[in-house]
């Protein structure tokens, strides 16, 4: 238990760094700090949940990309996984809006970076 409790601090600091970063990445934007926390610990739950469902299954899908590529095609599935993330999110009512592709994959990118540095210092036993 511990340990999904790590892995979701870890995604809504990653998250949330990325909003601030990366222009075109708004979290609730205008409104009061308490929603901006609760809107970034639900979007950091998707982001978490479709990670871990749906992201398995679609790089056994494109394993003759990952071949092909030599793995760079992790980057466009990591954008997809946060486009998706942003969608189910918007359908679930909450304030977290990405303009395009491009501004995902540069996300995408920020947030594996930031999360891969965070879980080395946190993800300690």
């Amino acid at each position: 238990m511990k340990s999904l409790f790590i892995k979701l601090v870890v995604n809504a600091l990653a998250i949330w760094l990325a909003s601030r970063i990366v222009t075109g990445i708004d979290l609730a934007d205008g409104s009061s700090t308490g929603t901006k926390l609760k809107t970034l610990l639900f979007v950091a739950l998707i982001f978490g949940v479709v990670n871990a469902i749906i992201k398995p299954v679609v790089k056994l899908f494109s394993l003759p990309l990952f071949i092909l590529t030599l793995g760079l095609i992790t980057f466009v599935i990591n954008a997809l996984m946060l486009w998706l993330t942003e969608w189910l999110s918007n359908k679930m009512d909450l304030d977290f809006h990405i303009d395009g592709f491009w501004t995902a994959l540069l996300g995408a990118l920020v947030i594996s970076l930031v999360s891969w540095f965070l879980s080395l210092i946190l993800d300690r036993d």
